[in-house]
């Protein structure tokens, strides 16, 4: 089984910063593709954040947000600066990756991290 956990999350006022961290355990193997989603109140879950050959941003959170992944280590990041009140969402960590039954990668999601920004 492969498990994913997202840390991080909380309350944080308007233009204040958070740290958002994936942990894959389990029979994770190589991880090829790391994501970042959100899903607001009643809204669709969105991606934030691509991190495979090269990384990309949602353009909501261009210049704010950076993302990076360390497969040595089977984690990765978020990094959230200057966050603002649209930016509340629960956040979900999504790996494309094999595990040690499989060679094949698969899509596993992580339970999510909610991040409130508010003052």
């Amino acid at each position: 089984q492969v498990q994913l956990v997202e840390s991080g999350g909380g309350l944080v006022q308007p233009g204040g910063s958070l740290r958002l961290s994936c942990a894959a355990s389990g029979s994770i193997g190589h991880i090829y593709v790391m994501r970042w989603y959100r899903q607001a109140p009643g809204k669709q879950r969105d991606l934030v954040a691509h991190s495979g050959d090269s990384t990309t941003y949602a353009d909501s959170v261009k210049g704010r947000f950076t993302s990076a992944r360390y497969n040595a280590k089977n984690t990765g990041y978020l990094q959230m600066n200057n966050l603002k009140p649209e930016d509340t969402a629960v956040y979900y960590c999504n790996v494309w990756a094999t595990s040690v039954q499989s060679s094949t990668p698969a899509q596993y999601w992580g339970k999510g991290t909610l991040v409130t920004v508010s003052s």
